[in-house]
């Protein structure tokens, strides 16, 4: 959520800001509003200050002994017409709030222009594609060649559309990689591994940012009057974990890494990517979350999207990153970095990773605060997050890309001793 004061005396750079992104920031409205809620304001502070005025004259009519009923009267009426100014403001300020929180963030002046993802800008690759002397086959494909493998027809029967049962060597290669992922986050990148709900309340989807404005994108569930959602990512959880809270300065950074599964709805996804895994209803990633001091959330970013580079780089699959254009970057982030792995079945480069810098956006929200050690005084932190990676799509990757001529698929090295020191699948 942006500065509501910042709002107040900057509307006019936020707007031009926001433009980058294809947003209009509806000014008028907002303007509105805020003339509302400052004539409302004085109107209860003059009424709050007459009241109190009121209310010492009539102890000093009564030690003279003079009728007080008028007063009383007078007094009586003043309270109500506070009560009715302090409604008003309430439904002003829940306005103001409905549509602050409805836009999305500032972006980083190190984020290019650019109308979608067309116009992302790439800033470096790693790893050259393999070529291969017989046709590549996707992954759909491969695995349904092999005897266990991925059971799309057994997912529907369970659960409809866009779910999937994994089977054998399949379902062990998928565990396996989210075992790596967290291993290397926790081992050797100095994150701590973190078992969180897997359902979250309506709080919690707000402090990051996926309500209200996203509410069609997720599950949600009502039990006994009790409101929950499933994840989204475990983006959620562990960023919320801070929620409410003033840290002591030493206790920065955080950094949080978890394996959950995620589940979206894919609402205005229909048509795009139903073939096989890359857009599931359900799908598993290990998430990294950092939680820092304002001066060095950029930093951190360059750090956090490295982590996730690590990943792909010891599975040996090629990638490439990108910074996102200010026309496809996420609502809650001021800079993002995707990162993209080589799949030859599609003769391209898919995202696998997005790691990204909130500023002050979802800590504002949050209230999630800092004690800064010279001004004695909390200071909203800044949080990051970012897929390290997504196990599914990654799972998609090591087929595409390990396939051998006899459809076997090699395991990588580094994932052999988390598959009982097995070379192939099939």
């Amino acid at each position: 959520m942006l500065d509501s004061k910042q709002l107040r005396t900057n509307i006019n750079d936020i707007a031009q800001n926001l433009a980058k992104r294809g947003f209009t920031l509806d000014v008028e409205t907002f303007n509105k509003l805020e003339e509302q809620r400052k004539a409302i304001q004085v109107k209860t502070q003059d009424l709050q200050n007459e009241r109190n005025t009121r209310s010492k004259s009539i102890g000093q009519a009564k030690a003279r002994g003079e009728d007080i009923a008028p007063l009383l009267a007078q007094v009586n009426e003043l309270g109500s017409a506070l009560d009715s100014a302090k409604e008003e403001l309430n439904s002003v300020l829940a306005k103001i709030d409905e549509l602050v929180s409805a836009i999305p963030n500032l972006l980083s002046d190190e984020v290019p222009e650019g109308a979608d993802e067309d116009d992302n800008v790439e800033v470096r690759r790693w790893g050259t594609p393999k070529t291969y002397d017989f046709d590549v086959k996707d992954h759909v494909d491969l695995a349904s060649a092999l005897d266990k493998g991925l059971d799309f027809e057994a997912g529907a029967k369970l659960a409809g559309t866009r779910f999937v049962v994994m089977r054998g060597q399949i379902a062990r290669l998928h565990r396996a990689l989210a075992q790596f992922m967290l291993d290397v986050h926790s081992t050797e990148h100095g994150y701590e591994e973190m078992y969180v709900p897997y359902l979250v309340n309506h709080n919690s989807l707000y402090g990051t940012g996926q309500l209200p404005k996203f509410g069609e994108d997720l599950f949600h569930t009502d039990l006994a009057n009790r409101h929950f959602s499933l994840i989204p990512t475990a983006e959620v959880p562990l960023t919320n974990l801070v929620r409410d809270d003033i840290l002591a300065e030493d206790q920065l950074p955080i950094k949080m890494t978890a394996h959950t599964p995620c589940f979206r709805s894919e609402a205005g996804s229909s048509g795009r990517d139903i073939r096989g895994l890359i857009r599931q209803h359900q799908f598993d990633k290990v998430e990294m979350v950092q939680i820092v001091k304002p001066e060095d959330s950029f930093k951190a970013l360059d750090e956090l999207t490295r982590h996730a580079e690590v990943i792909l780089e010891k599975l040996e699959l090629p990638y490439r990153t990108v910074v996102l254009c200010s026309g496809d970057i996420g609502f809650s982030a001021t800079k993002t970095f995707d990162i993209e792995v080589w799949l030859p079945a599609q003769n391209t480069y898919r995202e696998i990773s997005s790691c990204s810098n909130m500023g002050d956006f979802q800590a504002r929200r949050m209230q999630a605060r800092y004690r800064n050690s010279e001004t004695n005084k909390p200071e909203l932190v800044h949080t990051l997050n970012g897929s390290g990676l997504a196990v599914g799509r990654t799972l998609v990757a090591i087929l595409e890309n390990y396939q051998c001529a006899d459809g076997r698929i090699e395991i990588p090295t580094v994932l052999q001793p988390y598959m009982r020191n097995e070379t192939h699948i099939g």
